[in-house]
């Protein structure tokens, strides 16, 4: 060197990973033989990045994996978090045989996650972080991106107003009778692409959603996951493995989970041809037919009995089968 002097050159590789269904942008950065996770929030940096980041301390305080703040450039618009590793419980699990005991650890996690005392307000970074305390509102809020999104591009605008209008009123008196209180820390997008596989255990990612909530939330989320069939009777079997690890004595909890998975699974018809129009992420679509099959097994309860009979009337099979948006 002009200097005289030997410097250790360290090296970097800077690689595009794949994203999610929000405005973030991720890139692995290998340092050496230590990689970490570049995070880029192109909109609401507040919620993608400051939030984020908070929710995963929250977590790891907690003994929840969750990536760690490496550093923070929140003015250029990113962060540098700890890499989980490269592979999700989505990956290990899509080409396999599903068995109870792949799932029983997840489970876990949930019953881990809901004894965390939540705080409505918490001061990261100097920043004020708000948890919403979900309630009837919140519910509407996100399956109205079923009938905004979904039946706008099946049906003409009048005749998507009429079913909203019919259904909604429906969605109000079910999302009324849920038992469970709104007081349990609810990740909200718990699924099997969301929990990455690495040396330290499994670690939850995609974390800056997160809510004050119904328990039977994440249940609904990561049993009636939409992108992973899991059987039926699989499925029964971790909702009872729930019941007794969570030691809940509520009656009834069952109503609760299918008014959720509901829920859950309306919005994201919604979200998901949200991506396609709005943002040209088409992938998503595959998801569709397996997501009305979900809505359709959960209609089988009781309690949907008016809903079932609205929803096979205003939206007939065939047109949940279009493929075209």
């Amino acid at each position: 060197m002009g200097n005289g002097k030997d410097l250790k050159q360290v090296r970097y590789k800077l690689k595009k990973i794949s994203g999610d269904a929000s405005f973030r942008e991720f890139y692995r950065i290998q340092k050496d033989s230590k990689s970490s996770i570049i995070v880029l929030a192109k909109k609401d940096k507040f919620k993608n990045l400051i939030t984020y980041s908070a929710v995963n301390k929250i977590l790891n305080m907690n003994g929840v994996l969750a990536p760690k703040l490496l550093s923070n450039f929140i003015n250029k618009n990113i962060i540098e978090i700890s890499d989980l590793g490269k592979n999700s419980f989505y990956d290990f699990i899509k080409n396999k045989k599903i068995k109870f005991k792949n799932y029983k650890k997840l489970i876990e996690i949930i019953i881990k996650m809901q004894k965390i005392k939540l705080k409505k307000k918490y001061i990261f970074k100097n920043n004020k972080i708000k948890f919403t305390k979900y309630n009837v509102n919140n519910l509407h809020k996100e399956s109205d991106l079923f009938f905004d999104w979904y039946l706008r591009y099946l049906f003409n605008n009048k005749k998507s107003k009429y079913i909203k209008k019919k259904i909604k009123k429906e969605l109000n008196r079910i999302y009324k009778s849920l038992i469970m209180k709104n007081n349990y820390f609810t990740h909200r997008d718990f699924h099997a692409a969301n929990i990455m596989i690495s040396k330290k255990g499994f670690g939850l990612i995609d974390s800056q959603d997160a809510i004050i909530g119904n328990p039977l939330y994440d249940v609904a989320s990561l049993i009636d996951d939409v992108r992973i069939k899991i059987p039926k009777k699989i499925q029964e079997e971790l909702f009872q493995y729930y019941l007794k690890r969570s030691k809940f004595k509520k009656t009834n909890l069952k109503n609760d989970f299918d008014i959720l998975s509901v829920q859950r699974n309306l919005k994201i018809l919604g979200i998901f041809v949200r991506l396609h129009v709005r943002d040209k992420k088409s992938n998503y679509l595959k998801f569709l037919p397996y997501t009305w099959k979900l809505i359709e097994m959960r209609l089988k309860n009781p309690i949907f009995n008016n809903l079932r009979i609205m929803i096979d009337k205003l939206i007939p099979k065939k047109k949940r089968k279009i493929k075209k948006f």
